[in-house]
């Protein structure tokens, strides 16, 4: 925090500030004469009528009364935690959206408007990538009667936690009483380590396409219909994984899209009765020893928040969160 030269803090930000990372301290519970300091670092989204909010990484925002603030400064973009590629928001998003494409889209400006007949929100949500061309409240309104027209939820697809994402966006949606509903993290490593680890790749069965039996073990919908399909089967170069188990249905699977020098992982799902046996690993292990056969040398993954036991193996085979993504749902 900023301290003046008799040793008391300062604060030096303003209104003027909205939009940039900030780092507060603030006083509570003073009254009570009990009061202790809090401090709070994110992105100042507004500052209105003597109240800050302030959008951390993670995507919560913190009200914050002015009167209650001691101490307070601008403060450069958090510093890349990676120990892999380096990458930015706009390059990552992008890859990541390649792998994992709608049915139907719709131009809104600098916005994709995404439909899949349901099937996840990643692909039925809008991907907010510039400005809309609209102000934000007629925009809303076209991508609320373009998902009615569909007979869907409209949901909005944005990204808190890097330099170049959208905490103010986030903080206009809940402003205007847009649901949070879910939360991922966006997971980048190098691939080569991946595919140095001892897994038995051998047990692993590759394929470019999926056939009823991963269809089985991939456990993410009702009938599976052409929506379904469609999206699974897209990206530049798709890989399908699995690991026979004792019946029909495989004991492993998995899913990566190579795009230039990204692989990414999805779909890595195993069998209740096979965890806790690497499985995962060495359907991730031969997955990226094709993908390094074709070029590729960085590795990305989402994970939600609430996954712990997939978020402990990932960061024991070093991916480190390069940004967090949300799902705003219309009120």
């Amino acid at each position: 925090m900023e301290f003046t030269g008799g040793g008391r803090f300062k604060v030096r930000i303003t209104p003027i500030d909205v939009g940039k990372r900030v780092s507060v301290r603030c006083l509570i519970d003073s009254d009570s004469g009990a009061g202790r300091f809090t401090d709070t670092v994110g992105v100042l989204t507004s500052w209105n009528k003597g109240v800050l909010l302030i959008t951390r990484r993670t995507g919560e925002t913190v009200r914050i009364p002015e009167s209650s603030l001691v101490a307070g400064k601008v403060v450069p973009a958090a510093p890349a935690r990676r120990r892999g590629p380096a990458a930015d928001f706009e390059e990552l998003v992008r890859v990541v959206a390649r792998a994992w494409q709608p049915v139907e889209s719709e131009r809104l400006g600098g916005w994709e408007l995404r439909a899949s007949a349901g099937f996840t929100r990643r692909a039925n949500s809008v991907l907010p990538l510039g400005d809309p061309g609209l102000p934000l409240d007629e925009a809303l309104a076209r991508v609320r009667a373009w998902y009615e027209a569909r007979d869907l939820p409209a949901y909005v697809q944005t990204a808190t936690g890097a330099a170049g994402t959208q905490e103010e966006l986030c903080a206009e949606l809940e402003a205007r009483g847009w649901h949070r509903e879910v939360s991922a993290e966006v997971r980048i490593g190098a691939l080569a380590p991946i595919g140095d680890l001892d897994a038995d790749v051998a047990r692993v069965r590759l394929a470019r396409s999926f056939d009823e039996a991963w269809l089985r073990r991939y456990q993410r919908f009702g009938v599976p219909g052409p929506h379904v399909l469609k999206v699974l089967g897209s990206g530049p170069s798709v890989w399908f994984a699995s690991v026979a188990g004792e019946g029909a249905v495989p004991a492993a699977i998995g899913r990566c899209v190579i795009d230039g020098r990204w692989a990414g992982f999805m779909a890595v799902e195993v069998a209740p009765a096979y965890r806790r046996q690497g499985l995962a690993t060495t359907v991730m292990t031969a997955l990226a020893r094709r993908a390094l056969e074709e070029g590729a040398s960085a590795a990305w993954l989402q994970v939600e928040t609430e996954n712990d036991g997939a978020r402990a193996l990932y960061e024991a085979m070093r991916f480190a969160t390069h940004h967090r993504y949300h799902h705003f749902r219309s009120a």
